[in-house]
């Protein structure tokens, strides 16, 4: 059996191509996963820390602090969901032929793009704006 390029060179219909899209998009699937739950243990904390507190944000600096923390890390886990949503998307394509095919004109997408953004459903001109 032939080993996976090194590089990223989509070459749909090649299973090497194929399996080093997939372990590729699979390592990342896992890396979101194990962030996932470091942020949602990191959530559990916070609001397990707060808990009981008589904070009250408006005037309190402490609780000013706090809520903002409680934001952004309700922001970063919201974009780590999303992007997992967007990798099993791709693993999706993969599994049905289409990955490395642009959504909107049907042409391959160019190999840099897919090395930078694994989860490219367009091509370069096609990037909505």
């Amino acid at each position: 059996m032939a080993e996976p390029p090194t590089s990223f060179d989509p070459r749909p219909g090649d299973e090497a191509w194929r399996g080093a899209a997939v372990a590729r998009l699979e390592d990342e699937r896992a890396g979101l996963v194990e962030r996932l739950a470091e942020l949602d243990h990191d959530m559990a904390g916070l609001v397990a820390a707060t808990h009981g507190s008589n904070v009250d944000d408006e005037h309190d600096p402490e609780g000013q602090t706090i809520a903002y923390e409680r934001s952004q890390l309700a922001a970063v886990t919201g974009q780590a969901r999303e992007h997992l949503l967007e990798v099993d998307a791709a693993l999706r394509r993969v599994a049905d032929g289409t990955y490395g095919v642009c959504e909107v004109c049907g042409r391959a997408i160019p190999a840099g793009r897919l090395e930078a953004r694994p989860t490219a459903r367009t091509c370069v001109e096609h990037v909505r704006r």
